[in-house]
C-alpha cells in the first residue's frame, strides 16, 4: 500500500509540471531562424505574396513564363491549366503594352523576354493598331474541361 509521502511527492510533482505548462503559454515565441531579418525558414507564411509558384523553381517558373508568353503571341491562343493561364496573362499583358509604347527601350525589354525575334518585330508592327484604343485586358481566360488523366481544371488562354 503506498504511504501519504507517495501521494503528496505525486501532487508536488503534478503542480510543477502544470506550472511549466501555464508559464510557457506566456513566454516570447522561440526564434528559428539565427538572423532576425532572415525570412527564409519553413515556418513563415505567404501573406501578401500573390504569384503563382506553380510548384517550380524560380528559374524554371520564369522559362515557363517566356515560353507560355512566346507562344500565346505566336499562336494567338493556348490550351493549358487554368493556373498557368491566369499567372501567364499578366507576361501577355505586359509584352503587348510594350509593343503599343513601341520605343526603343521597350523593344529591347521585349526582346529579352520573348524568345523568337521575327515574332518581336511582328508584335511592335502589329500591336498599336490592334489593341491601340484598348487600356489593358488584352487576353482572356476561358475555362473548359478538366483534363483527363489528373483532372486539372483547364483553360484556353487567347488575345482578344
Amino acid at each position: 500500500k503506498p504511504s501519504a509521502d507517495f501521494f503528496s511527492m505525486r501532487a508536488v510533482v503534478l503542480l510543477f509540471v502544470a506550472f511549466l505548462a501555464s508559464a510557457s503559454a506566456f513566454a516570447p515565441p522561440v526564434q528559428l531562424s539565427s538572423s532576425p531579418l532572415s525570412s527564409t525558414t519553413s515556418l513563415s507564411m505567404r501573406h501578401g505574396k500573390r504569384m503563382a509558384k506553380l510548384g517550380l523553381p524560380a528559374d524554371q517558373r520564369k522559362a515557363l513564363m517566356r515560353c507560355l508568353t512566346t507562344e500565346v503571341i505566336r499562336h494567338g491562343r493556348i490550351k493549358t491549366t487554368l493556373v498557368r493561364a491566369k499567372a501567364v496573362r499578366k507576361h501577355v499583358d505586359h509584352q503587348i503594352q510594350l509593343a503599343k509604347d513601341g520605343s526603343l527601350h521597350s523593344r529591347r525589354q521585349s526582346m529579352g523576354f520573348i524568345y523568337d525575334k521575327q515574332l518581336v518585330h511582328a508584335l511592335f508592327e502589329n500591336a498599336p493598331e490592334r489593341y491601340g484604343e484598348r487600356n489593358g485586358g488584352y487576353c482572356r481566360v476561358l475555362r473548359t474541361l478538366p483534363r483527363q488523366g489528373d483532372n486539372a481544371a483547364m483553360a484556353v488562354l487567347e488575345l482578344v
